[in-house]
Formats: structure tokens, C-alpha cells, sequence
């Protein structure tokens, strides 16, 4: 199983239930694991892989310009982003929430997503 990741991704968003999240844009940490083609190994062809910094763009840039409820939801938008515009297999796609409640480091959802 061949994959690429990019760890603690920040990104902006708007995103939650309460009154109060919705009055201003929220950080996002992000975790993505992307399956690659076996392929991707076999050139230095950036052609035959997933290009994670165009990944990064369109994941900042789609969060960016939307907005929702839930992490559940935001999750599921991220996974099918990446499986539908990139060469992934499949994704992992993990969401922080830092600080959103008292006494509570972080809160999150994690997901994993193939193509069908």
C-alpha cells in the first residue's frame, strides 16, 4: 500500500452548529493519508502520483469558500475532493477541531473513503 501525507494541515472554515461558530471563520488541523497508484514509484513523473501541494490548495481553497454544520459532513466533502480530482485510491481524511470546548485539548472525526 503506497500513500503520501500531509500532517497538521491548517485550513479555514466556517463550520458549526452553535450561534457563536458561525459568526467568524474557525482553523481547521487537518490529517490526510492519500493511496497513490503503485505506479508512482516506478518514474520521478509527478504525472503518476497525487501532487499533495495541489492537494493542499484545493483542499484550503474549497473549505475557504464553504461552509458547514458538521465535521462529519466537512469530512466527507474532503474525501470525495481528493478521490474525485487526483489519481487517489483511497483517503483517510482526519479533522481537528482544537479548542472549540472547555477543558478539552481537541475534538475530531476521522474517515476513510475508496473509489468505488
Amino acid at each position: 500500500m503506497d500513500k503520501i501525507f500531509l500532517r497538521g494541515m491548517k485550513a479555514d472554515t466556517l463550520i458549526g452548529v452553535y450561534d457563536w461558530e458561525r459568526t467568524h471563520l474557525q482553523t481547521l488541523v487537518l490529517d490526510l493519508d492519500i493511496g497513490v497508484p503503485e505506479k508512482s514509484a516506478a518514474s520521478d513523473d509527478i504525472s503518476n502520483t497525487v501532487h499533495y501541494g495541489e492537494v493542499c490548495e484545493a483542499v484550503r481553497n474549497s473549505l475557504y469558500e464553504q461552509d458547514f454544520l458538521l465535521l462529519e459532513v466537512l469530512a466527507e466533502h474532503v474525501a470525495k475532493l481528493i478521490l474525485d480530482n487526483f489519481h487517489a485510491q483511497w483517503v483517510r481524511v482526519k479533522i481537528i477541531k482544537p479548542g472549540i470546548l472547555p477543558d478539552v485539548k481537541e475534538v475530531g472525526v476521522e474517515i476513510e473513503r475508496s473509489k468505488s
